[in-house]
Parts: structure tokens; sequence; C-alpha cells
């Protein structure tokens, strides 16, 4: 499996996290978020890493965007949200999901973390 990056040009995180990739020789696919989501298969695949890291599928959004709170993400989660209904939501607006979204062979995170991402790449 190839790494993917699903980043967000504007976001400062993001910027840190290419760097962070760029400075350790990373080969990368780089896809911007907003325009091309990820894939429900990715989500997938993310939300299983999550999964053995404690998480669930409310980490796969970013809580602290706009959308998150116009569309009532929060609200609508605590009215029974499901996993299905989260992960087809968030494979068709990548502004929902929490960002840099980062999948390896050895696994996947979001957000950064330089601990995480050195251990994935």
């Amino acid at each position: 499996m190839p790494i993917k990056i699903y980043e967000y040009s504007n976001c400062s995180t993001c910027k840190n996290a290419l760097k962070f990739a760029e400075a350790r020789g990373v080969k990368y696919e780089k896809l911007p978020i907003v325009d091309q989501p990820p894939t429900v298969a990715e989500l997938k695949t993310m939300l299983g890493h999550l999964r053995e890291q404690g998480f669930d599928f409310k980490k796969l959004f970013n809580t602290s965007g706009v959308q998150y709170r116009e569309l009532g993400i929060s609200e609508k989660i605590k009215a029974g949200m499901t996993e299905a209904e989260a992960l087809k939501l968030l494979s068709t607006n990548g502004k929902l999901i929490k960002r840099p979204f980062l999948l390896t062979a050895k696994g996947g995170t979001v957000g950064f973390d330089a601990k995480t991402w050195g251990a994935l790449l």
C-alpha cells in the first residue's frame, strides 16, 4: 500500500505533517481532502487503526471545523448516528474529516503527532 496523506492546503497542521514526512525522505501520495475525500473503504481501514488506539468513529470528525458545527454533527451523533451513516457522510464531505489523514501499510492516524507519524512512516 502506498503512503497516502490527505491534506488541506490552508491547514498549518497539514503543512507541518508534510514537512515532517519530507524531512525523512518519505515518498507519499498527497491528496486534497476537500476535493477528493477518502473513500468509505479507506475510512473503514482508518477506523480499524483508530480502534486499535482505543477510539471510535467520532475520532474521524474534524470537531473544530465550521461545517461540523453548522451541520450539528455532535447532536446527530448523540441522537444515534450510526457508524455507516458517519462513514458515508465523511466520504462525501472532506471538510468534516480530521486532518491530516495518514494511511500507510503499517497503519493510519488522523491529526499530526510526530511520535505517531514517525512510527508509521
